[in-house]
């Protein structure tokens, strides 16, 4: 996660956190000591490895989605997901996402292990769209659900590229497949009623306005 303050247009394998101003970079004004920790973590990983003579690689996904192995609980990137199908009160910022499926990215750590050349830190993502796009792309494909409205426009947009990854062999599914796998298991596992009459609420940690 990159500090949004800096705006560059891309994001690369070389792109690093600033860890002074990730504290303050949540649409909810809390501290985000999850992205800090997330990067410190990886410091030390890479430099550990350097210092020791281990040949080690990191992974920066996207927002990881597709079919889930969990029946009990669902995790938040999905809840992410589940919220843009059903829509509630929350506010979506609406930027560019970079989705990844969950089997791509198990496909792409298995072959950066049997690579002898995979090296240093890969984003791994799919092409990114903002959320109006994204919703458009999926009520053009399932067109019976509420989908979000709550949307509030940023000026900070910004791609990431997986290019690295791509030129290792990493071989992506569309996103098409990757949305038509999430709803219908979505739909098997019975996500997508609201049996508990409550409405649907964006994770925390994504909620623009925040204050309840």
């Amino acid at each position: 996660m990159c500090s949004r303050l800096a705006r560059p247009r891309m994001f690369r394998s070389s792109s690093w956190s600033r860890p002074l101003l990730l504290p303050a970079l949540t649409p909810t004004g809390l501290k985000n000591w999850y992205s800090l920790a997330k990067t410190e973590a990886e410091e030390m990983a890479l430099e550990y490895g350097k210092k020791n003579g281990l040949h080690v690689v990191t992974f920066c996904p996207g927002l990881v989605v597709g079919p889930l192995l969990q029946h009990v609980a669902v995790n938040t990137s999905s809840k992410v997901l589940l919220y843009i199908i059903k829509g509630g009160p929350d506010t979506l910022s609406n930027k560019f996402w970079p989705l990844v499926d969950v089997r791509d990215l198990a496909d792409a750590m298995l072959l950066a292990y049997e690579k002898s050349e995979s090296s240093g830190r890969y984003i791994c993502s799919l092409d990114q769209m903002d959320i109006k796009d994204l919703v458009s792309l999926m009520k053009s494909m399932f067109p019976n659900y509420n989908y979000t409205d709550k949307m509030v426009d940023v000026d900070y947009k910004v791609y990431t590229t997986s290019d690295k990854l791509k030129n290792l062999g990493w071989q992506p599914r569309k996103l098409e497949e990757t949305l038509a796998d999430s709803v219908e298991y979505f739909e098997k596992a019975g996500l997508l009623q609201d049996a508990d009459g409550k409405p649907c609420r964006l994770p925390y940690f994504y909620r623009v306005n925040a204050e309840e």
